[in-house]
């Protein structure tokens, strides 16, 4: 069935599929779809909240604490993106199949109390269960949310839909950044663990009790049979060559990207001698502001009519992460202040503007019940390279580069240079993805789904 009005009509009463029992009878409202958007972004904005904020006083754990660089990405890094890049493919596999509320409720309670659990950790066992703990209940959030935002909006309106959800990447790395660096250098990095765990618990609830579970591609054409099994969407993913490599460059970007902010906290800390507020208060900022008025800006652009050709939006981000990477090959090597907080304003809405069109395109390279699974596959590669590969390698990288291996700003300094050549690469997969982008969507239309 399709969705004949996509304005502030309503939809007609979708059937209710055994696994669906909660779907809703009555008509779905465009002040009902929005308020799932809001509440998918709040779900986002506290993954991405608390990612930052174990990122910003990475530097104070690692000195309490006594650790090397690699020390202290494996504990507060890759512990937790162990758990939930392997945990994603189980949990979707449920998505795809079971009440998406359901999941998404009790993942963001479960990883909300584990982030209070790590303020409250003594040792360096407790604080690694902790993060284990967060990265599992993590892994049942985004994609749970991408797939529930498919069946609230239509395909011609996706994109713009998981645009604003993820907004919650700016926000979540403004509270991450500077209100955890704020709360961190007045009351301690454990206590601010203890406040920024609670709201997740009470959005949790509240989505609970107010959001109903949609029927399942109820807005794309044709019925819907039983949830493929996982060998087979990733059979059909292979068969789609542009949805792979916008796979692998949202990857990449995480790797280059995400990677470098994982450890701009500490370099700033080190480098020009600033605490963890004063750190925060200049990476805040420019992620609230910097960060979401690119994904606005880039909103509005990318829904003119120039960008119906979904090649011109891959190529657009393309040519915007290579002119990024340059920005941080300065950043890195400068060593005056003033420079690298005006060029940061230039680098990091490059993080933004690609999340939310590369999830809207990808959902519409999907038939409707791998929606859940293309979004894990593509976190599971993107946090791979983000949370495993980027924090570990230049934490590595960083011991190895330091005299008598006591890591400091200028080791810190050589080992983010070495990561900032990946943007290049990312770029060319933008690129190349949209060879076959009109052909891999055509296809994953005509096929019943």
């Amino acid at each position: 069935m399709n969705d004949a009005s996509s304005g502030a009509g309503a939809d007609p009463g979708p059937v209710v599929s055994p696994h669906d029992r909660h779907a809703p009878s009555e008509a779905t409202t465009l002040a009902q779809r929005w308020y799932v958007a809001f509440m998918m972004c709040l779900v986002y904005t506290l993954s991405i909240s608390d990612r930052y904020s174990i990122s910003t006083v990475l530097e104070p754990i690692r000195r309490q604490l006594h650790l090397s660089d690699a020390n202290v990405a494996f504990l507060t890094g890759v512990s937790l993106a162990i758990f939930y890049v392997f945990f994603g493919i189980p949990l979707s596999w449920l998505i795809d199949r079971y009440s998406r509320r359901n999941i998404i409720g009790a993942s963001l309670v479960a990883w909300s109390v584990f982030t209070a659990a790590t303020g409250v950790s003594r040792s360096y066992a407790q604080l690694l269960w902790a993060r284990i703990g967060v990265g599992i209940g993590e892994a049942g959030g985004t994609p749970g949310a991408n797939s529930i935002l498919s069946d609230y909006f239509p395909a011609a309106r996706r994109p713009m839909a998981l645009q604003v959800f993820a907004l919650g990447a700016p926000i979540g790395a403004w509270i991450g950044s500077q209100i955890a660096g704020a709360l961190a250098y007045h009351y301690g990095w454990r206590t601010m663990f203890l406040l920024l765990g609670l709201p997740g618990v009470v959005a949790g609830a509240l989505i609970f009790l107010t959001i109903r579970e949609p029927r399942r591609g109820r807005l794309d054409a044709g019925e819907q049979a039983a949830a493929p099994a996982i060998l087979e969407t990733l059979r059909f993913l292979w068969k789609q060559r542009s949805a792979v490599h916008l796979m692998v460059a949202g990857a990449i970007v995480a790797l280059w990207g995400w990677g470098l902010m994982w450890w701009t906290p500490a370099f700033l800390m080190r480098a020009y001698s600033l605490n963890v507020g004063q750190a925060g208060a200049i990476l805040g900022p420019v992620h609230l502001i910097g960060g979401s008025a690119a994904m606005i800006g880039s909103t509005w652009l990318l829904s003119r009519p120039f960008f119906a050709d979904p090649r011109r939006i891959v190529r657009w981000l393309g040519a915007y992460i290579a002119f990024a990477t340059l920005v941080t090959a300065v950043i890195y090597s400068s060593h005056s202040l003033t420079l690298t907080r005006w060029l940061l304003w230039l680098f990091v809405p490059a993080l933004y503007v690609y999340i939310g069109a590369s999830f809207g395109i990808l959902n519409n390279l999907a038939l409707p019940k791998m929606r859940a699974m293309y979004c894990a596959v593509t976190l599971f590669i993107a946090n791979v390279c983000n949370l495993i590969i980027a924090p570990q390698a230049v934490g590595m990288l960083s011991d190895w580069f330091a005299p008598h291996h006591v890591p400091n700003a200028a080791s810190l300094r050589l080992g983010l240079l070495c990561l900032v050549p990946t943007g290049f690469w990312a770029s060319w997969h933008f690129f190349r993805s949209s060879r076959d982008l009109l052909e891999d969507e055509r296809r994953a239309k005509s096929i019943p789904a």
